[in-house]
Order: C-alpha cells, then sequence, then structure tokens
C-alpha cells in the first residue's frame, strides 16, 4: 500500500498559510487514520483533507487513510471527497486518533429538466447566490456574487451591444436597419442582397435575415433560458433567471463538455448549452458542482472546473463551414496546453486576486489561503490591463542615406490564444509613425501600410493608408461581397487572417524619408486594440475607444557630419 504523507515542516508551511490561528509545529507531530465508507462499504481512492488547507491523502483500495506530519495537542477538521459523490465531512479528530470515519453519500447521476434555476439575485427569488456570497456595503469584495455582477458574463442576456447585432438596431435600439432583401439565385436559391444606399443603415442583424427565426445566440447568451430550447429562445424575451446570462447556478450545475473526439473542439452547430452535460437534481435535493473538495453540504468537487474544456462551449463557433471563433481551439494548439508547465483559461481569466473567502464568515463562509480562489471578475476584450500584458512591441531603426528604414516586432507574448480572438469584429492596429527634431511627421515611402477598413478620413482615429499593420480574421460575405463582415451567421469566407497565434513574432518593415538637415528622427510604434471594425461601430453607436495596448518608441541620431 502506498500511502500519500507530509513531513512535519511542509505540513506546517501550509497549516500556517492557510490558518491565522493555526498552532506552530513541535517535534514529535502526529497522525490521524480513518476510513471512508458509502452505504456500501469502504471508497478507494478518495481525498482526506484537513479542511480549507493544502494538507491531504488518498484512500487505498480498502477506503483507508492515514495523515502524518499534524502539528500535535490540536484537534483537526476532515473532510473526504470522490466523483459521484457530495463532499463529506466535515469530521473532527486529535492527533492521535487512529479509528476516524467519514461517510460519502452519491450524489444524482442524472440530470432533472424539471429542475428550477436558483436566481443569483436576492430580488424575486427565496434562494440565492447573492444571500451568501456578496458583501454588498464593499466596493472592492472579492466575493464571487459582487466580481460576477461586475463581469460581462453577467450580463450576457442583455449586452446592449450584442442585442443591437442580434436585432439589426443601433445601440439604443430605437433605430433599425431594413429587412434584408432576397434574390433568387438559379442554383443557390435565396441570395441576400447588399444594403439599399437609399435607406438608413444601422448596421446587420440576425433578425433582419431572419425574421421569426430566434436562431441559437441564446445558446451562449442567455444559456438557463435556452437550455428547453436552444433554437427558439429569443433573447428579447427571456426573462427570470434567464436574463442573468451566465448565470451562477448554470456553471455551478456544469458536469461535462462534450467535445468531438477528432477535432476536440465542440460538434460543429451546437455551440453553448448544446455541448453542456448538467446534473440538475430532483425536487428536494440540491447539488452545487464546485472546485473545492473540501466544501460541505450538498456540494461536490469536479475537476472540469479547473480546466480549459470548460469554456470550451461558448469559445467555439462554427457557421456555414467556417470557424468564426475560436479562442478554446487556439489555446488547444498552443504549447499553453502543456499539462506540465501550461496555463488554462481559467489562469489568465480567472485570476487569483487575493480572495480568502468564498461566502461571508456569517454565512460560515471558510478561510482559504490567499491564491486558491479564482476570481470570478473575468478579465476579456474590455480589460485594459489584461490587453496592455498581452503584446511586447520591439522597434529598431538606421539611416541609409536619405532613407530611415524601419523594423517593428510585435509578439503575442501573453496571451494563450490568437489576438485578436473570438468575435470576428475584433482588431488589432499597429500603428508607424516617423518625425524630426521639431515633430514633425516624416514622408512614408513603404507599402505597408493599414486597409482601408481601419478607417477612412480624416478623423484622428482614421488610420487608413498610414504605415502600420492591421491583425484580424477578414470574412466576407459569400453573396453580397460585403467585407470585413460580422455577420458571420450568413454564409462567408475567411478573406485573411492576420491575427498572433499565441507565442508568435510579426515582423514588419518601413521607409521614411529623412531630413535633408541630416537632424535627429524618433520613431513610434503604437499597438491599439478596438472592439469593431471602425464603420460597423459607427453605424451601430457604439462607444468603444481605442485601447492603447503597446506603444515603443526609439531615436535615430544625427547623421555624421
Amino acid at each position: 500500500m502506498r500511502w500519500s504523507t507530509t513531513t512535519l515542516i511542509a505540513a506546517a508551511a501550509v497549516w500556517i498559510a492557510a490558518s491565522p490561528a493555526a498552532l506552530s509545529p513541535r517535534e514529535g507531530g502526529s497522525r490521524v487514520a480513518g476510513v471512508v465508507r458509502d452505504v456500501r462499504g469502504p471508497v478507494p481512492n478518495a481525498l482526506v483533507r484537513v479542511q480549507a488547507t493544502q494538507l491531504h491523502t488518498r484512500t487505498d483500495s480498502d477506503g483507508r487513510f492515514r495523515l502524518d506530519g499534524l502539528p500535535p495537542g490540536r484537534a483537526v477538521t476532515l473532510t473526504a471527497s470522490a466523483l459521484g459523490y457530495y463532499n463529506g465531512g466535515p469530521v473532527s479528530a486529535r492527533p492521535g486518533v487512529t479509528g476516524v470515519a467519514i461517510q460519502l453519500v452519491r450524489h444524482v447521476a442524472e440530470d432533472n429538466a424539471g429542475y428550477e434555476w436558483v436566481g443569483a439575485r436576492r430580488a424575486g427569488a427565496k434562494t440565492n447566490c447573492e444571500e451568501c456570497h456578496s458583501e454588498s456595503d464593499s466596493a472592492s469584495s472579492l466575493l464571487p456574487f459582487d466580481e460576477w455582477a461586475r463581469d460581462a458574463h453577467g450580463t450576457s442576456a442583455q449586452n446592449p451591444r450584442f442585442l443591437s447585432m442580434y436585432n439589426g438596431t443601433d445601440l439604443t435600439g430605437q433605430h433599425r436597419s431594413p429587412v434584408t432583401r432576397y434574390s433568387i439565385h438559379p442554383d443557390y436559391g435565396r441570395a441576400p442582397l447588399p444594403p439599399n444606399p437609399d435607406q438608413p443603415d444601422y448596421g446587420p442583424g440576425y433578425m433582419l435575415d431572419a425574421p421569426g427565426n430566434a436562431g441559437n445566440c441564446a445558446a451562449c447568451h442567455a444559456p438557463a433560458a435556452a437550455i428547453a430550447a436552444p433554437y427558439s429562445t429569443d433573447p428579447n424575451f427571456v426573462s427570470g433567471v434567464g436574463r442573468e446570462g451566465v448565470t451562477c447556478d448554470l456553471c455551478h450545475k456544469l458536469w461535462a463538455v462534450r467535445l468531438d473526439s477528432t477535432t476536440r473542439v465542440p460538434p460543429v452547430n451546437m455551440p453553448g448549452v448544446l455541448s453542456m452535460g448538467f446534473r440538475r437534481p430532483p425536487a428536494g435535493h440540491q447539488l452545487f458542482i464546485g472546485p473545492f473538495d473540501d466544501a460541505v453540504g450538498e456540494n461536490t468537487y469536479s475537476p472540469l472546473q479547473n480546466k480549459s474544456e470548460f469554456c470550451a462551449p461558448c469559445h467555439f463557433g462554427q457557421f456555414w463551414g467556417v470557424s468564426v471563433y475560436n479562442s478554446f481551439g487556439e489555446w488547444q494548439r498552443s504549447s499553453y496546453n502543456d499539462p506540465v508547465n501550461g496555463r488554462t483559461c481559467q489562469d489568465c481569466h480567472m485570476p487569483r486576486r487575493g480572495a480568502t473567502r468564498i461566502a461571508r464568515a456569517d454565512k460560515k463562509g471558510l478561510q482559504r489561503a490567499p491564491g486558491t480562489i479564482f476570481s470570478h471578475l473575468m478579465p476579456g476584450a474590455a480589460d485594459v490591463e489584461l490587453l496592455r500584458r498581452t503584446v511586447r512591441l520591439e522597434v529598431t531603426a538606421q539611416r541609409r542615406q536619405d532613407r530611415v528604414e524601419v523594423e517593428v516586432r510585435v509578439t503575442n507574448e501573453n496571451a494563450g490564444h490568437h489576438v485578436p480572438t473570438d468575435h470576428p469584429a475584433r482588431n488589432m492596429l499597429l500603428l508607424v509613425d516617423a518625425s524630426d527634431s521639431g515633430r514633425q511627421p516624416l514622408e512614408s515611402v513603404g507599402t505597408q501600410v493599414l486597409p482601408e477598413w481601419a478607417g477612412v478620413g480624416s478623423a484622428a482615429d482614421d488610420y487608413a493608408g498610414r504605415p502600420g499593420k492591421a491583425y484580424a480574421k477578414v470574412l466576407e460575405e459569400r453573396w453580397t461581397g460585403i467585407s470585413p463582415s460580422a455577420a458571420y451567421w450568413r454564409p462567408t469566407v475567411v478573406r485573411e487572417d492576420t491575427r498572433l497565434p499565441a507565442k508568435a513574432t510579426d515582423v514588419t518593415r518601413y521607409e521614411f524619408i529623412a531630413p535633408a538637415s541630416g537632424e535627429d528622427v524618433t520613431i513610434t510604434a503604437t499597438v491599439v486594440f478596438r472592439r469593431a471594425f471602425k464603420s460597423l461601430a459607427v453605424r451601430k453607436g457604439w462607444q468603444t475607444a481605442d485601447i492603447k495596448m503597446a506603444t515603443s518608441s526609439v531615436v535615430v541620431r544625427q547623421a555624421p557630419r
């Protein structure tokens, strides 16, 4: 039999870090031992833990366990967990006791489609998450509900930009583009026509193309509402818990994610809730699935909660044979997927922020070691600090006769997927400028310039034709020829994909006419992120300012006389 033991010194280090009232270890630390059972008998390979610490062991084939290296003279609280069971305990045991018994109870093995979701918010809910997992009087609260309430997942069903794309309106919802016109193609049937230039245009909308057909958008944006009717749930009319978007109870009922055995991404045409497997309990019972194996009551541990696969259903989408958004698949093909040295989606998008409880102390929230609790304030495409940690920018330049030659290297240093990723309207722009000592711009003579969709006009953020490069997945609609398109529910082709995969470096080169005086020249490179192509944002009335991700400058000194 192989015991998983912990030395006195290691146990003491964890003990002190995890418990502010912990005793200092002394020589001669002792052990506890016992057995984990269910109604049928011993449970092998169950995990037994000193609650809220890292000190743990596993049961042998006879369900027996032993924990060594405990500080003597003080009782410990033990829990046990095994896949398919509610977490067991707590059981109090004093070091030296060898007859500890922990009972496990199996939880439901099938999903109850008649289950009524638990609401996250207090308002109108007999049971809710806010009651225990919130400190509403604290603006800096790290408790899960308070972070989730500020996160985009908590507003996904009511996101005005999403609804404006779904309905074909501007951001206010008061102005709507005309319903899509169609022609009849002799070989392919109905084909959409481009917008009428004589009509108001507030951008595309799914409901303009398919009025009366709800589609499957709610499968990701309002999954609790869409679970029973994923192809006929209109996000405009969801109510109750469905309006909470990616709500707490949904994630904590998620038991399995369906992935294609060959591609290892969700099956085609099964986005969101269509690829999720749940364990909703029968009436009179509850089951909360989470990442802690020592949270007792009607709680159970699932390793899926700590894996990137948990995020896959809503971060993969293929339409008409075209991979439109696939941050999960991009992560899977990157070095971040390494099981030893890699990083999960949760590591970057649910970063530990120092929380020490998942519930208030007066609601029996256990104090845990900092760094053990995932944040529910999930940073993404709107998070400035996350974006600024993503890319590295390097600029080199030299003077050659009457030219200044510039090389710019942009590296996706810290994103475990392409940048930008997911929604195909997102784009990243590299801007390269050169100026003399009087800050007058130098003329560019290179051919590496930004495309028209970077903005044509005289506004400060109209970048088309300026030195630089655009990074985006550019879709072109098959029938209308519109490009770039964000109406990915239509048949499209990928016209180009210049995004940066994880750890990839892109190198571009530029030339500027050097000042005749030979004075110093300053080269400045800047990377900005846009949540949408400018023309789309203008038509929709989205007020989304450019986010500066990185900037770097270099000075080319005056030419020798």
